[in-house]
């Protein structure tokens, strides 16, 4: 570890707090994170921690996540600034009218929200539980997901739960397409691909795999391939090669260039965890209605998800 890296250490057990990191962070976060994971793994660690101070290293709408279980304690986002593009593709007036319109819906909501979408929502879902919650929800109530249409999609044809869909998306996975993806398996043809869900039903018809972030990890430890194509955020590759060193990961190329990099989630950078960190600053606050509605369907996940086997990777 470098200097900057043995600060935030060093920090961190001085004031009690905790670092979450999700798994699209870049390597220098995720190795003074105390845990790496996806939506849902982080959740559970924001639940559950017993730390005075929460620096979550993603973007706003996981802060918020951090901030909706935790009430109590100080959250901390080193940008307040990194958004998301899928959760500004949902807004929340928006789905409040659409509501209005459509009396007795029953929205399911993916993580990759707003808190003000989350308090609208019946029930929120990671790409990890999204089968899993829409699975619980009664025959009888037509469902809107929300604000991924790729993810839905997906959800609809393992279920076979005819849905309707918010046309919102990730700017990043919808750059991978048919014919790059297509490139790349024809210069490793025995490298499983292994797709995220909200990438387009093209790219997910050629994957191998298709699954979350934490799921990416068990398919390719259990898979004997040597080598795996990952078709998501580049700070994954990161984790599988740090968890799975004996096995090589190639990054699925978009139609742009051969990585696929987030802008929110490199907003967040080793100098602005320390800085705050240190300074307990930018600190996430909410308006307590908003928190008490939002954590309703964000609760009912957690309560449904309890006996899936996820959680994020403690280090």
């Amino acid at each position: 570890m470098n200097a900057l890296q043995e600060e935030i250490l060093a920090l961190k057990k001085s004031k009690n707090a905790v670092i979450l990191a999700h798994n699209y962070q870049v390597r220098e976060i995720q190795e003074v994170a105390d845990y790496v994971g996806d939506s849902l793994g982080l959740a559970y660690q924001a639940q559950a921690s017993r730390a005075e101070i929460i620096l979550f290293c993603g973007v706003h709408f996981m802060a918020e996540t951090a901030k909706i279980v935790n009430p109590g304690k100080k959250v901390l986002l080193p940008d307040l600034n990194a958004g998301c593009s899928l959760a500004e593709s949902c807004d929340a007036a928006e789905l409040a009218a659409y509501k209005e319109r459509h009396p007795g819906i029953y929205v399911v909501a993916y993580i990759n929200c707003t808190a003000e979408v989350k308090a609208l929502s019946d029930v929120i879902c990671t790409s990890g539980n999204a089968e899993r919650m829409v699975q619980h929800v009664p025959a009888d109530r037509e469902i809107l997901f929300v604000p991924d249409q790729n993810l839905g999609e997906w959800v609809m044809e393992k279920t076979g739960r005819k849905m309707r869909l918010w046309q919102g998306n990730c700017y990043i996975h919808i750059e991978f397409t048919h014919e790059s993806i297509l490139r790349i398996r024809r210069e490793y043809p025995n490298a499983p691909l292994v797709a995220h869900p909200e990438c387009t039903r093209p790219v997910r018809l050629l994957a191998d795999e298709v699954c979350s972030t934490e799921k990416m990890v068990h398919y390719c430890r259990d898979n004997p391939a040597k080598e795996f194509i990952i078709a998501t955020e580049s700070g994954m590759l990161h984790r599988l090669r740090r968890e799975l060193p004996d096995k090589i990961f190639i990054p699925g190329p978009t139609e742009k260039c051969a990585c696929a990099d987030c802008r929110y989630m490199k907003m967040n950078t080793l100098e602005k965890v320390h800085e705050a960190l240190r300074d307990e600053t930018p600190e996430l606050f909410m308006a307590q209605d908003l928190r008490e509605k939002a954590f309703i369907p964000l609760q009912r996940m957690l309560d449904w998800s309890r006996d899936t086997p996820v959680v994020a990777q403690a280090k």
